[in-house]
C-alpha cells in the first residue's frame, strides 16, 4: 500500500513539474521565435515587395522559415523555461516542501529529465525531417523569384561520384545553370578531362548542357583540346542530383541524417567534407544531452533563499552560463565542421566541461 501511494505521489509530482516546465519552455520559444521572425521579415520584406510577391510572399517566407527558427530558439527556450520554473518553485517555497518530504536535488533533476529528453527528441526530429524540406522549398522559391539570379555570380562546388562540378550561376529554382565546369577524375582521383559548359538545364528528369570547351589530360605535361558538339548533350550526372537537391546542398545546407550518411558514403552528390557530416550528425544525436545540460545550468537557482526571491543575482549568472555554453558549443562545432578539430572533441568537450562545472558548483553549494 505504501509503495502504491509513493508511486502515485511520484506520478502526480512528475506530471505537475512537466506541465510547468513545458508551459514555460513553449511560451518562451514562441516569444523568441516571434522576435527572430520579425527581425528576419524586417530584413527581407522590402525585397519580397520589390519582387511583387505581395502579402502571400511574406507569409510563405515566414511559414517556411519557422522550422529553422524553432530549432535555433529551443536551446535558449529550454534554459529560460527551466530557470523560470525552478525560480517559481523556489520563491513559492515548493522546493522547501519537496526537500522536507525527502526529495533531493538529484531526485528533482530526475523528475525533469523525461520532459527535457522529450523536448530534445522533438527538436531533433524537427531539425532532421522538417527543416531540410522547408529550407529547400524556401531556397528554390527565393531563387526562382530573384529577377537577376541568372546574372548573380556564385562559386558553388559539389562532388558527384568521381567528378568535381563548379557552378557560377543558378536560376529558375535550380533548373538552369550557367558557367559550369566539370572536372572528370578516374577512380584514383587523377584528372582526366575538363569540360566547360555555357548553359545546363534540367528537363524530363535529366540534365542537358552545351559544351564550349573540352580539355583532355593526356599526361601532366600534355593537354589536348577536343572537338565540342554543336548541340546540347545529356550529361551523365546522377539521377539523384535534382534541382531541389542541388539547391539543398549549395544554398540551404540543411540536410537530414540519412542524406548526410548517403553523401558521406558517396551514394549522393555532396558539397561538404566528411568532417562536416560527422560533426552535424553527432550534434543532432546529442541534442537531448545538450538540453539536459541547459537544465543542469538552471538547477543552482533552487538554492536561493526564499526570502531573497527575485533579488538574487543567481538566475542572471545561470542565464549567462547558458549563453556561454551556447556560444562555446557553436565555436567548437564550427571548428569541427571545418575539420580543424576532431568531430568527437567538437561535440563532447563542451558538454563534458559544463556538466563537470555544474556538478562542482552544486557540490560546493551543498557543502555550505
Amino acid at each position: 500500500m505504501k509503495l502504491r501511494l509513493r508511486l502515485a505521489s511520484g506520478t502526480v509530482l512528475l506530471g505537475y513539474l512537466s506541465r510547468e516546465l513545458l508551459a514555460k519552455v513553449f511560451t518562451t520559444a514562441i516569444i523568441v521565435v516571434a522576435l527572430m521572425e520579425i527581425l528576419a521579415l524586417l530584413e527581407q520584406v522590402t525585397e519580397i515587395m520589390h519582387r511583387h510577391l505581395g502579402l502571400s510572399g511574406v507569409l510563405y517566407y515566414a511559414v517556411m522559415h519557422l522550422p529553422l527558427l524553432f530549432g535555433n530558439a529551443m536551446p535558449i527556450a529550454v534554459l529560460i523555461g527551466a530557470l523560470l520554473t525552478l525560480l517559481q518553485l523556489t520563491t513559492s517555497n515548493e522546493i522547501s516542501i519537496m526537500r522536507a518530504a525527502g526529495l533531493s536535488t538529484p531526485g528533482l533533476i530526475k523528475l525533469f529529465l523525461p520532459t527535457i529528453i522529450g523536448l530534445g527528441v522533438l527538436c531533433g526530429v524537427v531539425n532532421d525531417q522538417i527543416t531540410p524540406r522547408s529550407e529547400q522549398h524556401l531556397a528554390q522559391w527565393w531563387n526562382a523569384t530573384t529577377p537577376d539570379a541568372a546574372t548573380t555570380w556564385h562559386n558553388y562546388w559539389l562532388r558527384a561520384r568521381d567528378d568535381l562540378i563548379n557552378i557560377n550561376y543558378l536560376s529558375r529554382g535550380g533548373q538552369a545553370l550557367d558557367g559550369v565546369t566539370i572536372y572528370h577524375r578516374d577512380h584514383q582521383s587523377l584528372l582526366e578531362k575538363v569540360t566547360t559548359l555555357r548553359d545546363v538545364h534540367y528537363m524530363h528528369g535529366h540534365w542537358y548542357g552545351t559544351p564550349t570547351r573540352v580539355l583532355s589530360v593526356i599526361s601532366p605535361t600534355r593537354i589536348d583540346l577536343l572537338d565540342t558538339p554543336e548541340q546540347s548533350v545529356r550529361l551523365d550526372w546522377p539521377d539523384t542530383l535534382t534541382p531541389g537537391y542541388l539547391m539543398q546542398i549549395t544554398v540551404s545546407f540543411t540536410q537530414s541524417i540519412g542524406t548526410m550518411l548517403a553523401e558521406q558514403n558517396d551514394t549522393l552528390p555532396s558539397s561538404q567534407s566528411p568532417s562536416f557530416f560527422i560533426t552535424e550528425i553527432l550534434g543532432r544525436i546529442m541534442l537531448p544531452v545538450t538540453f539536459a545540460v541547459m537544465l543542469l545550468l538552471a538547477v543552482p537557482v533552487v538554492y536561493i533563499p526564499p526570502r531573497a526571491g527575485t533579488r538574487s543575482w543567481l538566475p542572471i549568472w545561470c542565464l549567462g552560463a547558458g549563453l556561454l555554453f551556447v556560444v562555446f558549443q557553436g565555436l567548437l562545432r564550427a571548428l569541427g565542421n571545418a575539420g580543424t578539430l576532431p568531430s568527437l572533441m567538437a561535440i563532447f568537450v563542451g558538454i563534458l566541461i559544463f556538466i563537470l562545472g555544474v556538478i562542482t558548483v552544486l557540490l560546493r553549494i551543498e557543502e555550505r
